[in-house]
């Protein structure tokens, strides 16, 4: 029985790391869209700088809503690390 739940638990962390990857590249495909759209069609310094800060700032936001979500729920992550030292 544990291994089942391992395994199923295995399976909810790939499946969400996978459709988190397809929804952050197609965030990522909006963003420089709107970005190219303000700043023109080129590839300018104040795009790019103006881009990597904008998903800073989108992944600091949704990594501090998701840590708060799970210490309300008192939830563990289904995969640890041990601290290396």
């Amino acid at each position: 029985m544990s291994n089942a739940r391992i395994f199923i638990q295995t399976m909810i962390t790939l499946a969400s790391a996978s459709l988190g990857l397809v929804a952050a590249l197609a965030w990522n495909e909006a963003i420089k869209a709107t970005i190219r759209k303000v700043f023109g069609e080129g590839e300018s310094l104040a795009a790019l700088y103006t881009y990597a800060i904008l998903a800073t700032i989108i992944a600091i936001s949704a990594l501090v809503a998701l840590s708060r979500l799970a210490a309300r729920i008192g939830g563990e992550a289904a995969i640890s690390r041990e601290a290396e030292g």
